[in-house]
């Protein structure tokens, strides 16, 4: 069995969908989200960015697959400033691309690129319903939106369980993924997260696709499931003492005081700009001043 690469592995989606031993699955979600029925999951080419810290973010799956550069992003918590986000991975991805076809961008041939298809499938419990994020509403309200410039869109999947029902019957690891997040939940109502990580696993059904993966690695899930969960909580808690506070300069202060018990725990200046969506820099320029 493949091990987890715990330097970049964040995300149990990562590890599910992103990986080369079970392209099977990812291949099953392509044609879920895109409506196709491709069969030869040896045509996808992976391109997730994990090599390095991106702007204090890494890419959780990119691949390449009938020319379409796929960038997807899984979020437990609602984040409108995924276009911006996937903009920046885009374009990593394709100077990735360029540099290793070795691509002349400065001849007057026309450089073919793949065509970018960006989504985040949501799972988290703040009632967000489908939609379509685009860069544009991020503009300053004051502009003339009309001549920007850039525009980019990314579709936003809920995929709680329960929900986008056609999608998940066509994608059962998707469908098996929704379920477990949702008994993890459902679990942590009664007992600590580690328990109800532990019970979810156990009351699989036998017949779920991605169940034996999941016990064969069960405590590196089980330690992904639980970094994901409390990131989760976090960033909740973080984001309800800012509207209990109401005021710039207090949630700066506490975001600042936030990163400084972090990083005295140990934990990594990426987790910690995730949390609490400053880029790293900023970060770490707090710390040097406190």
């Amino acid at each position: 069995m493949a091990e987890i690469n715990r330097e970049h592995k964040a995300r149990l989606f990562t590890f599910l969908f992103g990986e080369e031993d079970h392209k099977e699955w990812t291949l099953s979600l392509y044609n879920a989200v895109n409506g196709t029925n491709h069969t030869d999951p040896s045509n996808i080419e992976f391109t997730t960015i994990e090599d390095a810290v991106y702007m204090g973010m890494k890419n959780d799956v990119s691949f390449l697959l009938c020319q379409v550069m796929n960038v997807y992003e899984q979020q437990s918590t609602y984040n409108p400033n995924m276009p911006v986000r996937q903009l920046m991975y885009a374009a990593k991805l394709y100077n990735k691309y360029i540099s290793q076809r070795k691509l002349n961008i400065y001849g007057k041939k026309v450089v073919r690129l793949p065509i970018p298809r960006l989504v985040v499938f949501y799972n988290g419990t703040e009632g967000e319903e489908d939609q379509v994020l685009r860069l544009s509403d991020s503009f300053a309200p004051e502009g003339d939106l009309e001549k920007a410039d850039i525009e980019v869109r990314v579709r936003m999947i809920d995929i709680n369980y329960g929900k986008n029902k056609e999608l998940m019957s066509v994608c059962q690891p998707l469908k098996e993924y929704a379920w477990l997040v949702g008994q993890i939940r459902e679990n942590r109502q009664s007992m600590e997260i580690e328990q109800a990580v532990d019970k979810a696993i156990q009351d699989m059904p036998e017949n779920f696709e991605i169940r034996e993966f999941l016990i064969g690695h069960r405590a590196e899930v089980k330690d992904l499931c639980i970094t994901e969960y409390n990131e989760a909580e976090t960033m909740q808690m973080v984001r309800e003492e800012g509207r209990e506070e109401g005021r710039e300069e207090g949630d700066l202060r506490r975001a600042i005081k936030t990163a400084s018990n972090m990083l005295k725990d140990g934990e990594p200046i990426d987790k910690i700009a995730r949390v609490l969506e400053f880029p790293p820099e900023m970060i770490l320029s707090w710390v040097g001043k406190s």
